[in-house]
């Protein structure tokens, strides 16, 4: 199974061939020695279809913890007994207030995302309003929103509301999705992300990886992906709650989840692909490296776990040679550095180590997460009184 990944990046750029199964696997079972060169490959497709932008997307997690759902990776499952910050729906304009800190960073996309096996109708009003009134303060920012499973007209209603996107992730293989979850099927992820396309919305729907499932199944998942025709591929990389059915499940090391990315771009060359949470764990140094077969990352903290600083992804991203999409004049580390020296002025004038502007340096408020072997729950941002970190 050795091939040249050169050659196939090469004959997808020509207009040839895509790649397959049998090329996505050999790719994965690259050795640590191969691995540079399977990532020039991918990068030359990275670079074809998105330059050196990194589009930024900012999470707003408006409803935290206590799902009746049980998938096996999720530190919001029932019955999880990971300490992370459990709240009920947040108000419109709280919900705005935590995007507008996103946008101010960089971010060109929203995120909403609410626990739970699937929306009501009156939950969806919820958030359609909060859709409207976000889009009424920032109308160039995208919206996407997760909410899980789907019933016949809540997709259309939130496109109607101004809604871009809808995020449903199929997470692993259609066999081995049973060894993840009981209490609903891999056919609903499969059917609300069709549903959510039928309404115009643009489809996000990803990966997530280190859950003990194996190459082919792996293989299988990602051509799923390709088959869904969706616009968006997140790539997740397991955190191990404490807690949860999966904790202490370290399958992954950084260039393995080099390889994975690399799979994925491969197979879906033209995708935003994503490398989502738990990146700073498991790739760790080589996050940097990614962005070369990535284009496309999530701006501080994530739903429960703390992430690397906002201000360190931006200095990543600098320092790599990309620009920020959507803010390619924009000096976005000097602008947080200068929000950061502001601000330690003021706390210092009050004695308050916490201020009202967003947690973005290293050294800033509270344990920055990221740099740890186990995940940190958040405990910033939505749902707390503390500043975010965007």
């Amino acid at each position: 199974m050795n091939h040249n990944f050169k050659l196939i990046s090469q004959r997808i750029l020509a207009g040839g061939n895509p790649t397959t199964r049998e090329e996505a696997l050999s790719m994965l079972a690259a050795s640590d020695e191969q691995t540079l060169s399977l990532v020039e490959a991918a990068s030359d497709l990275r670079r074809y279809y998105f330059s050196n932008t990194v589009k930024v997307n900012y999470l707003v997690n408006l409803k935290s913890g206590l799902c009746p759902e049980d998938c096996g990776y999720c530190s919001q499952r029932l019955g999880s007994q990971a300490e992370i910050l459990k709240y009920t729906w947040m108000k419109p304009q709280e919900a705005v207030e935590q995007a507008g800190y996103g946008i101010a960073g960089g971010a060109s996309r929203i995120c909403m995302v609410a626990s739970g096996k699937g929306p009501t109708d009156r939950d969806v009003e919820r958030v359609a309003t909060m859709i409207e009134d976000l889009k009424d303060e920032y109308p160039q920012a995208e919206v996407c929103a997760c909410l899980g499973i789907l019933k016949e007209g809540q997709a259309q209603r939130l496109s109607e509301a101004g809604a871009d996107a809808y995020n449903h992730n199929l997470n692993t293989s259609e066999d081995h999705y049973q060894n993840i979850c009981s209490t609903h099927t891999y056919q609903e992820r499969v059917d609300t992300v069709s549903a959510a396309q039928e309404a115009g919305l643009s489809a996000c729907s990803g990966l997530i990886v280190g859950m003990k499932e194996t190459d082919q199944q792996l293989v299988e998942a990602i051509f799923a992906l390709k088959n869904l025709e969706g616009d968006s591929i997140p790539v997740n990389f397991l955190m191990p709650f404490a807690g949860t059915p999966l904790e202490d499940t370290w399958e992954l090391t950084p260039l393995r989840c080099l390889r994975i990315l690399c799979a994925v771009r491969m197979v879906n060359p033209e995708k935003e692909l994503r490398m989502a949470g738990g990146r700073e764990m498991h790739l760790r140094s080589l996050q940097g490296l990614a962005l070369n077969v990535v284009n496309s990352l999530f701006l501080g903290d994530y739903l429960t776990s703390e992430g690397q600083s906002a201000l360190d992804d931006l200095k990543m991203i600098q320092d790599g040679g990309f620009v920020v999409l959507g803010a390619e004049d924009r000096n976005l580390v000097a602008e947080h550095e200068a929000i950061l020296r502001e601000k330690k002025l003021e706390s210092v004038a009050s004695n308050n180590s916490c201020g009202t502007a967003p947690c973005s340096s290293s050294g800033g408020c509270g344990d920055q997460g990221g740099s740890s072997s186990l995940p940190v729950p958040r405990k910033r941002g939505a749902g707390t009184d503390l500043a975010p970190n965007a």
